[in-house]
């Protein structure tokens, strides 16, 4: 599968081979950051950060960061993170409204955190819904979600630029 920039193999990044080697699979994602191999050391950290354990439930976190890869249309991240959708209790008719924008399937506060992914996605201000996030979260969940879209776009972004696709 061709990628807009040639992605590094293991052989040559410590590193990236030691990621690799823990997932048990390449990644084209890794492979395409290792060309700036002190992005890709510290990234790993800074991503367990943002969509690790926090104040937020794991559900809404996931829930979040595929609304945005849906709206961002990143085949990459959303098969990325099904898995972890499923692991976290998503169930298909979940994830395939988070995927049509139906947010109607969602409790109110999850309805709410998926509402901010996607507008914070489509326009960087999140205005309109906003008050409604407010009522469902802390600042420091709000802090903590805002982060999860920060990075779910930047990495939807990565992946979109460099033609970074999913393994078939």
């Amino acid at each position: 599968m061709a990628t807009a920039v040639k992605l590094v193999d293991p052989s040559e990044n410590e590193f990236l081979a030691s990621l690799e080697a823990r997932a048990k699979q390449p990644n084209p994602f890794f492979r395409a950051m290792a060309h700036r191999p002190d992005v890709l050391k510290n990234f790993p950290a800074l991503y367990t950060a943002v969509v690790g354990p926090g104040s937020v439930p794991r559900r809404i976190k996931v829930l979040a960061y595929l609304a945005c890869s849906y709206a961002n249309t990143c085949e990459f991240c959303i098969a990325s993170n099904l898995p972890g959708a499923r692991k976290s209790g998503i169930t298909e008719e979940e994830i395939k409204a988070v995927e049509a924008g139906n947010n109607e399937a969602f409790p109110p506060a999850e309805r709410a955190a998926i509402a901010y992914a996607r507008e914070l996605t489509k326009t960087a201000h999140a205005k309109t819904t906003a008050a409604e996030l407010h009522a469902h979260f802390t600042d420091e969940q709000i802090v903590e979600i805002t982060l999860v879209v920060g990075i779910s776009n930047m990495n939807n972004r990565f992946n979109n630029a460099l033609e970074i696709l999913p393994e078939a």
